[in-house]
C-alpha cells in the first residue's frame, strides 16, 4: 500500500503516523503542497492525506482507494473529478483548541484588551479610571452568545462560555437543533440568522462553507450586530462578506472582530495578503493565521483517526466519518 501526504501538520508527528500503518505501507511524504510534485506522485497511490485535492490530481490517481482530508473541511477537494471507487473520509480533534481561541478572543475584545494593549505601549492609562470618556468594560456574564452553525466546535465553545454564565442562542443549516437539551435559549434554521444577530452581543460563525452558505452574513447582518458587538469567524472567510466586514469594522458599526480564516491564503512559504482590503490597519481586529486549531492536540488525534482508517482500507473494514 503505498500513501502520499500532503499536509505538513502531520509532519511533527511522522513517527506516530508510520507506527499505526499496516505492515508493508509506504509512505511518501510532502513538507509543502506543490501540485506538480504531488500529481508526479499519485500514479500508484493507494491512499492520499491531505485537505486539497484538485482535479489535476484526480486525473493522475486512477488506483486511488481513499482519499483522508487532515481535518473537517472538504470544500477544497474536487468531489466531481476522483475516481468512481474512491472514498472520502475527514476527521475533528480540533474542538477544543477552536474553543480555547474563539473564548479568549472573546475575551480579549468584549474587554477591549486589544485598545488597552495598544495605549498602554504609549504610556496611556486607558481604562475609566482615569478617563471619564471611556466606558467600564464589558463582563462575559450575561453576555449573549450568537452561534452561526453549531456542531462540533459551537457546541464544545458553549460548553466554555456557558461556565461565563453566558446566554447563547444558534442558527444551523438544518434548523433541527434542541435548544432545550443544549441548554440554549433558542435555535432555528438559517432563516433567523437576523434575529440572532440581532440579539447577540458575540457571534460566533463556524458554519461549514457551501452554496448556501458562502456570503451569508453581509451588510445588514452587520448592522444588526450593532456597535457593541463582536464577530469571530473561525469557519472560512467567505462565509462573511469581505468588503462589508471591513466597512463595518472601519466605521465602527460593529466593535471588533477576531478573524482566524481568510479571503486570500498564502504561497508554500507563508508569505501572501490575506485580504485585498487593509484589515491589518484596524485597531479593533484580531488577525491570526488559521491557527485557532493548530495545535499538538488536534494533530495528534488526527493522525490517530486517520491510520485507523488506512488500517480499516487494508482490512476490508467499512471506513469511520465517510463525506461527500
Amino acid at each position: 500500500m503505498k500513501i502520499v501526504v500532503g499536509d505538513r501538520n502531520l509532519l511533527p508527528h511522522r513517527e506516530l503516523f508510520e507506527s499505526g500503518l499496516p505492515s508493508g505501507a509506504v509512505v511518501s511524504w510532502h513538507r509543502k503542497f506543490d501540485e506538480s510534485a504531488i500529481v508526479a506522485d499519485l500514479a500508484d497511490a493507494d491512499v492520499y492525506v491531505g485537505g486539497r485535492f484538485t482535479p489535476a490530481m484526480a486525473a493522475t490517481a486512477p488506483k486511488l482507494r481513499l482519499l483522508h482530508v487532515a481535518g473537517a473541511g472538504t470544500d477544497n477537494v474536487a468531489f466531481d473529478a476522483l475516481p468512481p471507487d474512491t472514498v472520502v473520509a475527514n476527521t475533528f480533534h480540533h474542538e477544543d483548541s477552536i474553543a480555547e481561541y474563539i473564548v479568549s478572543s472573546a475575551l480579549m475584545l468584549r474587554r477591549g484588551f486589544l485598545g488597552h494593549d495598544r495605549a498602554l505601549r504609549g504610556d496611556v492609562w486607558a481604562t475609566s479610571v482615569y478617563d471619564d470618556a471611556i466606558a467600564q468594560s464589558r463582563s462575559m456574564r450575561g453576555a449573549r452568545i450568537g452561534f452561526v452553525g453549531f456542531g462540533h466546535i459551537g457546541g464544545r465553545s458553549w460548553s466554555l462560555l456557558r461556565a461565563f454564565g453566558a446566554e447563547g442562542r444558534a442558527v444551523t443549516g438544518r434548523g433541527n437543533l434542541d435548544a432545550e437539551a443544549e441548554g440554549l435559549d433558542w435555535a432555528g434554521d438559517n432563516t433567523s440568522l437576523l434575529r440572532l444577530m440581532t440579539e447577540s452581543d458575540v457571534v460566533v460563525v463556524s458554519a461549514p462553507l457551501n452554496d448556501h452558505t458562502r456570503g451569508m452574513i453581509g451588510g445588514p447582518e452587520l448592522e444588526a450586530l450593532g456597535p457593541d458587538g463582536v464577530l469571530i469567524n473561525v469557519g472560512r472567510g467567505p462565509l462573511v462578506q469581505e468588503q462589508p466586514l471591513y466597512d463595518a469594522l472601519a466605521s465602527r458599526r460593529i466593535a471588533a472582530a477576531a478573524i482566524d480564516v481568510w479571503y486570500s491564503y498564502p504561497d508554500a512559504g507563508g508569505h501572501g495578503a490575506p485580504s485585498a482590503l487593509p484589515f491589518r490597519d484596524l485597531p479593533n481586529v484580531l488577525m491570526t493565521p488559521h491557527s485557532s486549531g493548530v495545535t499538538d492536540h488536534t494533530f495528534l488525534g488526527r493522525v490517530r483517526d486517520i491510520t485507523d482508517n488506512i488500517r480499516r482500507l487494508d482490512t476490508g473494514q467499512t471506513v469511520l466519518r465517510t463525506c461527500g
